[in-house]
């Protein structure tokens, strides 16, 4: 019994270092370079998922492929095989097709200096507020090929795809002193000067920029939702049986000593 009792509780504490070591290296992540914000947890809502998967189809799948995702699984948000197909297959792809694109991996070398990265599960390797913060720090740069540069991702091979809807914006920067060494100076970002007007307004924008990363979010693990609710479920088996197991091991014991 008390072998049983220690393996519960190993896998208690098993348990709880792998979620702590989840949340550091979420953080470890997020450290150094540009200051990220907090992208609005939107990968339950279906509305919004239905609207970033709009966005992603007509802005981000000329270039980019998903080729881990295929259109009819869109179903799990609230999509028919009819909506999909007259609103987000733009091409002669069938809805049980994948997520591809029709420029070569050549092609989008020559274009762009390398070829466009597969966005099916770019928002695990990123993070979704590393996503969010991109998407809205574009700014105009005329010394860069495509004429755009990003803050969270310098010199930026992508041109700002979605120009129109936020508008355009150049940086300010300004010299400072580097806090780390008083005898170098640095240019250090102060804000954004909008210089032409985009068919979004300011939080109309993030609010759309929110839904496509939320959808990218959910695209990257369709099941994350049921998996979250599953380990609860675990976690919360393992601390009642665990607590059964305890009161069982004092019962068998108290009259051994």
């Amino acid at each position: 019994m008390k072998r049983i009792l220690q393996t519960l509780m190993g896998i208690c504490q098993a348990t709880v270092l792998v979620v702590a070591l989840g949340v550091g290296a979420t953080v470890s992540a997020n450290e150094g370079g540009y200051p990220l914000d907090k992208a609005p947890d939107r990968v339950s809502k279906n509305a919004s998922l239905q609207n970033g998967a709009k966005i992603f189809v007509n802005y981000c799948l000329n270039c980019h492929a998903a080729s881990n995702m295929r259109y009819n699984r869109l179903r799990d948000i609230g999509l028919t095989d009819q909506q999909i197909k007259d609103n987000l297959i733009l091409n002669d792809a069938k809805v049980g097709d994948l997520m591809t694109i029709s420029m070569t991996a050549k092609d989008g070398k020559a274009f762009f200096g390398k070829n466009p990265p597969d966005l099916s599960v770019e928002a695990r390797a990123r993070g979704a507020d590393w996503l969010y913060t991109y998407f809205r720090s574009f700014y105009k740069d005329d010394d860069r090929p495509t004429g755009w540069n990003n803050l969270v991702y310098p010199n930026v091979g992508m041109p700002h795809v979605l120009w129109q809807l936020q508008g355009e914006r150049a940086a300010k920067f300004e010299e400072q002193k580097d806090p780390h060494d008083e005898g170098r100076m640095e240019k250090v970002f102060v804000g954004f000067e909008q210089l032409t007007p985009g068919t979004m307004k300011p939080q109309e924008y993030d609010d759309n920029i929110a839904d496509l990363v939320a959808f990218m979010s959910w695209m990257a693990e369709p099941v994350q939702l049921e998996r979250k609710r599953l380990g609860v479920i675990v976690l919360l088996f393992l601390a009642i049986f665990t607590l059964f197991a305890s009161r069982l091991n004092k019962a068998y014991w108290k009259d051994i000593h």
